[in-house]
């Protein structure tokens, strides 16, 4: 691996860092029923054109941490084809989270198209 190619990937690790939690409460903001890890991970992968996909193991940190805080309820269901599973959604407080990272989400990624644009005259 170049060194170029290592900054890049230090880069994306500490981007996604931030991201992560940001995507999780949208996706599961937007569903309309509790999703288990595996199609959370399959809606970031297909929604995030790969960008935000990874191995799904490391979701479910980030899940149990959001749940931790508050922001995701979660149950365990037995499944026929396999082992249980455990189903996550988002709480009121998660969406009222979800909608102030939204809004800093925006404001930081305009900033930075800003400065990534230069100056416009």
């Amino acid at each position: 691996m170049t060194d170029i190619e290592s900054h890049l990937r230090k880069f994306q690790k500490e981007l996604s860092a931030g991201t992560v939690s940001l995507a999780l409460l949208a996706v599961l903001g937007a569903a309309a029923e509790p999703m288990y890890g595996y199609q959370i991970a399959k809606r970031l992968e297909r929604e995030g054109e790969g960008v935000l996909s990874g191995k799904q193991s490391a979701l479910y940190p980030v899940l149990r941490n959001l749940g931790a805080a508050g922001l995701l309820d979660s149950h365990v269901e037995p499944s026929v084809t396999g082992p249980p599973r455990r189903y996550y959604r988002i709480t009121d407080t998660g969406r009222e989270v979800l909608q102030q990272w939204t809004s800093a989400w925006r404001a930081t990624r305009d900033s930075v198209d800003s400065v990534l644009e230069g100056p416009t005259a």
